[in-house]
C-alpha cells in the first residue's frame, strides 16, 4: 500500500485525485485482508454484553494523509498543510471522513444500535 501511494503521490494533486486515491487504497485493503484471510476482531458490548465481530476497516482521507508524512513520501509541513485544506474542504463540501456525502443525523436509539440483532 506504501508503495502505491508512493508510486500516486503529487505535491499538486486535486482534492478529487485525492479521494481517488483513498478509495484506491481502501480498496487494497479490503483486498489483502480477504486475501489473507484477516477476520475482524472480537469485541463485546459494554452496555448489553453482546459479543461479536466488529466493523471492517476502511482508509480515511486523515489516515492518506499522514501516511504521507509517516513513511516519508512527503515532508511534514506540506503534509499538515494538506491536512487543513482537507478539514476545511470537506466542512464546505458535506462530506464525511471517508470523502462520501455525508447522510443526515444518524438516528439514536435508545441502548445499543445491535439490539435488534440479538
Amino acid at each position: 500500500m506504501v508503495e502505491h501511494l508512493r508510486l500516486r503521490w503529487r505535491d499538486d494533486l486535486s482534492m478529487e485525485a485525492l479521494l481517488g486515491l483513498r478509495d484506491e487504497l481502501d480498496d487494497m485493503l479490503g483486498r489483502i485482508r480477504s486475501i489473507r484471510h484477516i477476520a475482524n476482531p472480537v469485541f463485546k458490548c459494554p452496555a448489553c454484553g453482546r459479543i461479536g465481530r466488529g466493523a471492517d476497516p476502511h482508509v480515511s482521507v486523515r489516515a492518506t494523509i499522514l501516511a504521507l508524512a509517516r513513511f516519508g513520501v512527503a515532508a511534514r509541513e506540506p503534509a499538515r498543510a494538506r491536512q487543513k485544506a482537507w478539514t476545511n474542504y470537506r466542512k464546505t463540501a458535506g462530506l464525511d471522513l471517508y470523502g462520501h456525502a455525508t447522510m443526515s443525523e444518524p438516528v439514536r436509539l435508545p441502548g445499543c444500535a445491535h439490539d435488534e440483532e440479538r
